[in-house]
């Protein structure tokens, strides 16, 4: 039963941090951007380079040529 006295204050002590920290990221603009990370996971950028991968490969093909 004693020990209903330490959990119970902890208990109050890690809510209000929590709630300290909440305030803390609403103020500093934390949640005013949260679509372009679930965006980001949508589009890979592994295609553009593999498309300029390609063109680059091109270029040196069409140089190769232009040098026989």
């Amino acid at each position: 039963m004693s020990i209903i006295y330490v959990l119970i204050p902890l208990a109050i002590i890690i809510v209000g941090i929590g709630v300290v920290i909440f305030f803390w990221a609403v103020r500093s603009n934390q949640f005013e951007d949260l679509d372009r990370q679930g965006y980001s996971i949508l589009f890979d950028d592994d295609i553009n380079k593999e498309s300029v991968n390609i063109s680059e490969q091109k270029d040196t093909v069409d140089d190769t040529e232009d040098s026989k």
